[in-house]
């Protein structure tokens, strides 16, 4: 028996995700290192872990038809032995044979040696049944090839809660829920920025296996290699950063404001990215920019991110908690969320978010915008920023701090970046991965009365 490593660090990657609650992300990259893999290795391990996360729910529905008790009582270890094979089947161009092969040699080895062979044949005979149809014939035979919820839900392997939430935000343009839907599946190509002050657009795009970005004017894509092997990266002249947390920036940056402070505010700096770019804004216009982070940790990253060349000030504490009075002409207030714009960058995330995780979040949203709004100096503007589309964490939060706050008039958002089409929700930006190519983020632009 040989057991491919690509595949057992797969294995590891769902292992960590299910038992020790990581971030794919995260635990992929010591994974790799650990194990040594590099190359085609890492990509083939990439593709496979992150596929039989992504396609969790489709691949269950499937697995529970060809599973002769219910699904529910096979145990955790091997469900994700099998998520591995389905998504070889079916969502990769593996060879029947290789994948089944190397997903039952896979099973031999984990686990106890003793029920070693037992699972290894039950692994065995569940993937020859799943390749008995192929994708489409599967989903035909599932009953989920049409556009109501439930069936979408299946068919593009999210919980059915998120795909209300979805539709729910879409509002008029609902049709695109599918496509919104498939867009959380496609993995997103690496976003680069171009730090301001750092390097310029031009010096960043002659960096080889780096094009343009779709909308910021700050924005590479890396279509060849990894953002880990380029020293602009390794310097902090060239971050890792989406272009719609690029563009909500850029529209802080450009708000008209009456206040004169030249201070900026980050109330939620960490681990630095939107940081980085704000303090190079703020330099070009003699502006001073304080980074407040909670976790220490967090603070640290923000530190690192900034490097030894900033003005920035870096805090650690809580900024809900502050006693701010005023004193800021821009200040970015990117909460904490249910991260719902961001599935097709977090594979497990749509598993492990559940729906009270929306309203357990709502406190701290509220709080932190009151406190943003505290802190604007009269005439300053304040960035209320989410990577949800849920309209409890955008519209709701907003609409709810305005009518506590008379003193605030919401500014036209949209028009503050001109570069970027159909992302109008009223007055609020909303970004889509199925529109814009980026995460979903939204932001509402609130100016503090300068009377």
């Amino acid at each position: 028996m040989s057991i491919d490593p690509a595949r057992e660090a797969s294995l590891d990657v769902l292992r960590a995700v299910r038992v020790d609650d990581a971030y794919a992300n995260l635990a992929l990259p010591i994974i790799l290192r650990n194990r040594g893999l590099s190359g085609r290795d890492a990509a083939f391990t990439t593709e496979l872990a992150y596929g039989a996360l992504r396609w969790q729910g489709l691949y269950d529905a499937i697995l529970a038809q060809c599973v002769s008790r219910d699904w529910e009582d096979v145990d955790p270890m091997t469900k994700d032995i099998l998520r591995l094979g389905v998504h070889q089947l079916l969502g990769m161009r593996v060879p029947t044979h290789a994948a089944v092969d190397s997903t039952c040699n896979l099973a031999k080895g984990a686990g106890s040696p003793g029920g070693a062979k037992a699972r290894a044949g039950f692994v065995n005979a569940v993937l020859r049944k799943v390749t008995e149809r192929n994708l489409d014939q599967w989903i035909e035979y599932l009953g989920v090839d049409g556009d109501s919820e439930q069936q979408l839900a299946i068919r593009w392997s999210h919980p059915a809660w998120i795909v209300r939430a979805l539709a729910q935000a879409l509002g008029e343009k609902r049709s695109e829920l599918g496509d919104l839907l498939e867009a959380d599946n496609v993995p997103a190509k690496p976003s680069l920025v171009a730090r301001p002050g750092r390097i310029s657009l031009d010096e960043m795009l002659a960096i080889p296996g780096v094009e343009a970005g779709r909308w910021s004017p700050l924005a590479g894509t890396l279509v060849e290699g990894i953002p880990e092997s380029l020293e602009e990266i390794r310097t902090g002249s060239v971050g890792v950063q989406d272009e719609g947390s690029q563009l909500v920036t850029l529209a802080l940056s450009r708000a008209p404001i009456t206040s004169h402070t030249n201070r900026w505010l980050d109330m939620c700096a960490g681990p630095g990215g939107k940081a980085a770019v704000l303090d190079g804004l703020a330099q070009q216009v003699g502006a001073r920019l304080v980074a407040v982070e909670q976790h220490p940790h967090r603070a640290k990253l923000v530190s690192n991110t900034l490097g030894l060349e900033t003005t920035a000030e870096v805090l650690t504490g809580d900024s809900a908690q502050h006693e701010w009075s005023g004193e800021f002409d821009r200040v970015l207030v990117d909460v904490p969320c249910t991260g719902l714009g961001a599935l097709r960058r977090r594979p497990e995330s749509r598993w492990r978010r559940k729906i009270s995780d929306v309203s357990g979040l709502a406190p701290a949203q509220r709080s932190l915008l009151n406190a943003a709004v505290k802190a604007v100096a009269p005439g300053g503007v304040v960035a209320y920023v989410t990577c949800s589309p849920h309209f409890a964490e955008t519209e709701l939060v907003v609409q709810d701090i305005c009518k506590a706050h008379p003193e605030l008039t919401i500014l036209d958002a949209p028009a503050l970046l001109p570069e970027v089409t159909d992302a109008s929700r009223g007055k609020f930006v909303q970004l889509w991965p199925h529109r814009h190519g980026t995460d979903a983020m939204f932001l509402a632009l609130l100016q503090r009365s300068a009377e």
